[in-house]
């Protein structure tokens, strides 16, 4: 006897048991049956694999706005949603028992009955015509089929067409019968059952067919959505056989009536009725964000990739992406779609879509690192760009926050906050002096035009600056060569160490080398030179304005599983970084810049002396151009709120935006802050000591 037809005399003799066994024992009651006839099938509930106790469905995840109900996108492979059965219509429950188990509420998970049934018509037929498979059977299989912790391959060994499989498929039902209930079996079977077009459970069939609750379909409806599971591939009225699925609902109605849940009347007028499809496909990954809300999808991004580097939620990052896309996860992300508006608006007027500079701005809140909108004047799509243009108008690069194939862009002289922060953290205070000369010869060793005889020398932007400074007038006027003369003093090292440890991530093979095995000797590092991104500059000055406490940016307010339980991940991570008098005194110097002034009024002049008065409120911040105004920067802050946007661009790193965009980048960054402050109350800095300010025992001479 060979191979190949082994199995299929196997089925005919474990059918011909099975009918004999009927035959023999029809006059037996029913118990009796079950205990002489199964006795051999059936095994213990606490034997049956944990996947059919306790079912691992896999369900979607919902990301939302911060107010929890703006559905930013999902994430799946099967689109499905658990819900209870008291939320599916009656006439769904009775539609898909009279399409798959007419006699589900009788027998105790095994129909002997259909078993013969199917035994008969397949044998006169010469092939497998009608199957005997109940309904707590197929759930069985479903599960088996789907199990989201299994491989694929080892998901089609569970569902291999045997009959060792059959014989475990039976054993499996009759144990699921004893402990739980019937309605148990066929909410789980609702919640579990592919009703085709991706669709998996009857919440997702019910959106996914006629933008409906399973609570709200009517009889035609619920018996269309019936009788789609036993073919859904090629029953499927949207991409399908729509003739084959009115068919069907035919069908499932002739068998409501003749299991008398339905009257003849009733199922003949829903016959008649159209199909009247209503489809809504659910929106899957960042690409699928509404048509509207396109600039959502840079957020969107950098919430996959923060999810990716969760280790709570797996070993690995394909791991991580099965658990969002299997687990049924409902998060709150801390996007702000009133801030993100604006923000957005605000970026588009510096630049339109299609321009080749960009400007990408980050809003962080100091104090919780949450990130309220990420915005970017691009379209968030694969769609391709013509040529040369690799970033434009179309992209999923992450531009604000980095990562990938993007390092981020000099800052300019917004980096000498790292470089303030250092001294005032070695005991120097904000009054130190220096006569600043128009050029400075270092003892840093460089080579080409920043160099004078081997050695870097920087400049001032204008000889005006020339002449006596302390960390108020210097920061407000940016006088380079004051804080390259302080970075000489307090060692470059300590410098570069400050940024990272506010958050500064050096994404640049070069800078990252220069950081690990070159700090001491990078003195440019203090004018900017080092690639940042608009999200790492936005949580840094964060930090100053929440008084030295550094959070991760983050893009969760909160997360809860599919059994509602609170995640921890994503909560506020936050330590304090910096002394708190340390941190209001960089903050003291950085109201200079932006036309505020210090507690000690102590400013003289700034490079954004606009900012204070269009903001009208207590405000810090700074500017920086890099070499050759390849890139502007803008960060502003308040205690409440922390704005940083960049220009730049993004495929030619040499391309210069150019001085003038500077001005308009000052009334952006200020119409943003004022937005998203619009409902907060004025807050004032916190002035450093006196020490601090000057020196032990308030000595203000600076000497």
């Amino acid at each position: 006897m060979t191979r190949a037809i082994l199995p299929k005399v196997f089925t005919v003799l474990l059918s011909g048991a099975l009918a004999g066994l009927v035959l023999a024992t029809a006059a037996l009651p029913a118990a009796l049956v079950f205990g002489i006839g199964f006795a051999s099938l059936s095994g213990p509930y606490a034997e049956l694999p944990s996947t059919l106790r306790t079912p691992p469905t896999a369900q979607r995840s919902n990301l939302y706005a911060n107010d929890g109900t703006t559905l930013i996108t999902s994430f799946y492979q099967e689109d499905r949603v658990d819900v209870p059965l008291d939320d599916v219509a009656p006439v769904m429950r009775q539609a898909i028992i009279a399409a798959e188990d007419i006699r589900f509420h009788e027998h105790r998970g095994v129909d002997l009955r259909g078993v013969v049934r199917a035994f008969a018509v397949n044998q006169g037929a010469g092939s497998t015509r009608q199957g005997a498979s109940t309904l707590t059977m197929q759930y069985v299989r479903n599960v088996l089929s789907t199990d989201p912790r299994l491989s694929e391959a080892q998901r089609a060994a569970a569902t291999e067409v045997n009959p060792a499989r059959k014989i475990q498929e039976m054993r499996y039902a009759l144990a699921l019968e004893r402990e739980l209930t019937k309605d148990q079996i066929l909410t789980r079977y609702l919640n579990i059952a592919y009703f085709g077009a991706g669709a998996y459970g009857i919440a997702a069939a019910s959106k996914r067919y006629f933008s409906t609750s399973p609570a709200d379909l009517t009889l035609a409806q619920a018996a269309l959505l019936a009788g789609l599971v036993r073919s859904p591939n090629t029953d499927d009225p949207i991409n399908g056989d729509a003739d084959a699925a009115t068919a069907r609902r035919a069908y499932v109605l002739d068998r409501m009536v003749e299991s008398g849940q339905v009257a003849p009347e009733a199922a003949a007028g829903a016959k008649a009725e159209p199909l009247d499809l209503r489809p809504h496909e659910t929106p899957n990954d960042c690409t699928a964000v509404p048509e509207g809300h396109n600039d959502w999808g840079f957020f969107c991004d950098w919430f996959t990739r923060w999810w990716n580097d969760q280790q709570a939620f797996g070993g690995s990052v394909d791991e991580r992406q099965r658990t969002l896309r299997r687990g049924g996860f409902s998060i709150v992300t801390s996007l702000d779609p009133a801030v993100q508006e604006a923000t957005t608006e605000q970026v588009q007027r510096i630049y339109s879509v299609k321009n080749r500079f960009a400007a990408p701005t980050a809003v962080v809140q100091p104090g919780t690192g949450r990130v309220l909108a990420m915005s970017v004047n691009r379209v968030y799509s694969v769609a391709a760009n013509p040529p040369r243009q690799k970033n434009h108008p179309n992209t999923v690069n992450q531009l604000v926050a980095g990562g990938g194939t993007i390092v981020g862009y000099q800052a300019g002289s917004t980096f000498k906050l790292f470089t303030m922060l250092a001294a005032l953290e070695a005991g120097l205070p904000l009054r130190t002096q220096f006569d600043a000369p128009s050029r400075i010869v270092t003892d840093y060793k460089v080579s080409g035009n920043a160099s004078c005889g081997g050695y870097w020398c920087p400049a001032n932007a204008s000889t005006s600056m020339s002449g006596e400074h302390d960390m108020w007038t210097a920061f407000g006027r940016s006088v380079n060569t004051y804080f390259v003369w302080l970075t000489e003093r307090i060692g470059a090292d300590r410098v570069v160490e400050m940024a990272e440890r506010l958050g500064i991530v050096l994404r640049a093979e070069d800078d990252a080398l220069l950081a690990r095995h070159g700090a001491r000797e990078w003195g440019p590092f203090t004018l900017g030179v080092a690639a940042t991104t608009p999200l790492d500059l936005a949580g840094a000055y964060a930090t100053v304005a929440a008084e030295g406490t550094w959070c991760a940016p983050t893009p969760i307010t909160s997360i809860t599983d599919a059994a509602g339980r609170r995640v921890t991940a994503g909560q506020p991570d936050c330590r304090q970084v910096l002394d708190v008098d340390v941190a209001r005194a960089a903050a003291d110097a950085a109201r200079c810049p932006v036309g505020d002034q210090s507690m000690y009024h102590a400013c003289d002049g700034g490079t954004a002396t606009r900012l204070r008065g269009q903001l009208g409120r207590p405000v810090a911040g700074k500017t920086g151009s890099s070499e050759g105004y390849a890139t502007e920067t803008v960060v502003a802050f308040t205690p409440q709120l922390a704005v940083a946007m960049m220009a730049a661009n993004p495929d030619e790193p040499q391309d210069g935006v150019g001085a003038k965009v500077q001005a308009d980048m000052v009334e952006a960054v200020a119409e943003t802050l004022a937005f998203g402050l619009r409902d907060q109350p004025v807050r004032d800095f916190v002035p450093p000591s006196e020490r601090t300010a000057y020196r032990v025992g308030g000595d203000r001479s600076g000497n």
